[in-house]
């Protein structure tokens, strides 16, 4: 498993997490700070100075997944991870990607006091060899500060089991930290497991409409970006009835008529992505009491909302767009459409 230990910068989850693995048998420190430093040599100059902080490159987050899988897999034990996370995305596209790998993670927040929370920043040591390294660190960490407090306003505290460090040494935190890993204070995260694929497969999505004809998208916790309601066919499952159960487990919804094709989409495999079939079935319209019963976001969607075409565009991937377009032509038509990478053919 990993115990993952989160808090604003300064608020001293490295050190502490050194100390954990001296309290949890057969435990590792991966710092994905590691992962950030490699990039600087990896990346074009140009691509880095187009993110404000490398947590902003897909790239760090795939790798940090990756990373963290491979080292269990090389060493078994437990992960321990001392990682700052404020973006609620970020925090489930990463969480997500290691759920999807039956990696249970243990979420931990370090959380001083912000008087003792300066006081920590003040007194941070600065690598002698960074030039304005006393500035330009410490003032990283201030800069961040009003994130923090935003992140635990909105679900920081609610997602990670707080502990309050203030009057705490980096032992007696990682002490207070291991004993509550070992009672199940700190319980799994709860987000939904979504094996990644490992071949081509086929997917099924539904579009549900409101009276306005603004079509549902969704946010999905396991992965990044916006989605139409929907996920994997099933080894022996028809497609639309898949379409169906994905509706019903993530908005409420019980769909009593099978919906009709609206396109069959190939998509083609990009690495690491394996591609395959993308089916869009029309839902139909909801009423207003049928729309009000969807269900609050839980562990499969941070967020739902219903779009027009054009607000659509500012949400979805471009493929993803292309083929909702072709699938509202479809439905005005009232044929299905056969795409390939978004489309039309033949």
């Amino acid at each position: 498993m990993i115990v993952w230990i989160n808090g604003a910068f300064g608020a001293g989850k490295t050190t502490t997490g050194r100390e954990l693995i001296e309290l949890i048998p057969n435990s590792t420190l991966f710092d994905p700070e590691v992962i950030g430093g490699a990039l600087t040599h990896l990346l074009p100059a140009k691509r880095l100075a187009e993110v404000g902080d490398f947590q902003d490159l897909p790239i760090w987050r795939r790798l940090v997944v990756d990373t963290a899988a491979a080292m269990l897999a090389e060493l078994g034990g437990v992960l321990v991870v001392p990682m700052t996370l404020l973006r609620q995305e970020y925090r489930d596209e990463i969480f997500g990607g290691l759920a999807a790998r039956r990696i249970p993670v243990r979420h931990v927040l370090l959380a001083p006091a912000e008087t003792i929370l300066r006081e920590r920043i003040a007194g941070r040591a600065v690598p002698p060899d960074l030039p304005d390294g006393d500035l330009r660190v410490r003032q990283w960490s201030y800069d961040h500060i009003e994130p923090y407090r935003a992140a635990l306003a909105s679900w920081l505290t609610a997602d990670a089991h707080p502990v309050d460090s203030s009057a705490l040494t980096p032992y007696d935190t990682a002490l207070r930290i291991a004993d509550a890993v070992r009672t199940g204070d700190v319980p799994v995260c709860d987000i939904v497991q979504t094996p990644e694929p490992t071949a081509e497969t086929v997917a099924a999505g539904v579009l549900l409409f409101d009276e306005q004809d603004r079509v549902l998208l969704v946010d999905p916790t396991y992965k990044a970006g916006w989605e139409f309601p929907g996920g994997v066919v099933e080894p022996g499952e028809a497609p639309a009835r898949a379409g169906m159960r994905e509706v019903t487990e993530e908005t409420g919804i019980t769909l009593d008529d099978v919906p009709a094709l609206l396109v069959v989409d190939w998509e083609s495999p990009a690495p690491p992505g394996f591609g395959g079939l993308r089916l869009l079935f029309d839902g139909g319209r909801l009423d207003t009491a049928a729309a009000q019963r969807l269900l609050l976001p839980g562990p499969e969607l941070r967020d739902w909302r219903f779009v027009t075409e054009r607000e659509a565009a500012d949400l979805l991937p471009p493929v993803r767009y292309e083929r909702l377009c072709w699938a509202l032509r479809a439905r005005e038509r009232g044929a299905a459409l056969y795409l390939e990478a978004g489309v039309p053919v033949g």
